[in-house]
């Protein structure tokens, strides 16, 4: 499986300043980094041990606003705003095409958000004429915590680019284990199939079931993603069995289409000693989705 971890760049200088402001600004911006490091945990935590965690879904429909624009600033800004501790996009872009610039849109995502990156392919093809560079496309998970590990499995997918094909296994189910101050998190990314007909998408909740219950007994899982389905569907009802909706039994939480939301098909849903503190569909449209975030205790 193809994988792909960036760790962000160095700081930026704003424009305009000198490069003697800008030298001490960064010396100063370490120094207070290091002591932040040193004081402060790495996670909030309460009286028992608990650490909390903000946590936020979002299909990124390759940067594409509902203005039509390309702005992956825009998406970059709508991260730091929710202030949060991990992302799992989908519609990634990976040198993909004109549509993105031929971007690598994950590495450009963790540069711009000062996070760790995972990127899981679900297509990876041959170079454009005149590239060296192969075409890819898929999820990605963004980290302030370390990655431990990431694994990019396979579940059924009936291909966009080899419709011909029929339903298969494919790759683009992503697995990132996080440490949250010591605390181990399986964190997954999914993004189901979007037709009419529900089949695949029960084939590939029954997939990724199998990969989740792999996890040690009382693993903190949260699975992540563009579901393509309202909580009620049928095909889901086996994976309510397993995780927890962190939207609950509320109305609204539509997400699409993002500028006059009707449906509720992007999720974060946790197993295992993991308790859903609140969870907000913010009103961005910077993507042809809104983004899920929610706040999360580890217990």
């Amino acid at each position: 499986m193809s994988t792909q971890r960036v760790l962000a760049g160095s700081p930026r200088v704003r424009p305009g300043s000198s490069p003697l402001g800008a030298g001490l600004a960064t010396v100063v911006a370490l120094l207070v980094s290091v002591l932040t490091v040193l004081i402060a945990p790495p996670a909030a935590a309460d009286s028992s041990g608990a650490r909390a965690l903000r946590v936020m879904s979002y299909n990124i429909h390759t940067g594409i606003g509902v203005d039509g624009r390309a702005d992956l600033g825009r998406i970059a800004a709508t991260i730091e705003d929710a202030d949060v501790d991990v992302v799992a996009l989908q519609e990634v872009d990976v040198h993909w095409s004109q549509r993105s610039a031929f971007a690598d849109q994950a590495a450009e995502l963790a540069r711009l958000t000062g996070m760790e990156v995972y990127f899981a392919p679900i297509y990876d093809l041959d170079p454009a004429p005149g590239s060296d560079q192969r075409r890819r496309y898929g999820v990605a998970v963004l980290s302030r915590h370390p990655i431990l590990s990431a694994t990019n499995h396979e579940i059924t997918r009936w291909s966009t680019v080899d419709p011909g094909a029929g339903p298969r296994p494919a790759p683009g189910f992503a697995e990132v284990v996080v440490s949250v101050r010591g605390k181990p998190v399986h964190v997954y990314d999914t993004h189901l199939d979007f037709r009419a007909d529900p089949s695949v998408r029960e084939r590939q909740v029954a997939d990724m079931l199998a990969v989740l219950r792999q996890d040690p007994p009382g693993a903190r899982q949260l699975l992540l993603g563009d579901f393509n389905a309202g909580p009620g569907a049928p095909e889901l009802s086996a994976l309510w069995e397993h995780v927890r909706d962190a939207w609950g039994e509320r109305d609204g939480g539509f997400t699409y289409p993002a500028d006059e939301p009707v449906k509720r098909i992007d999720y974060i849903t946790v197993a295992g000693p993991v308790r859903v503190l609140n969870a907000a569909v913010p009103p961005v449209t910077a993507s042809d989705h809104r983004p899920v975030i929610a706040t999360v205790l580890l217990t």
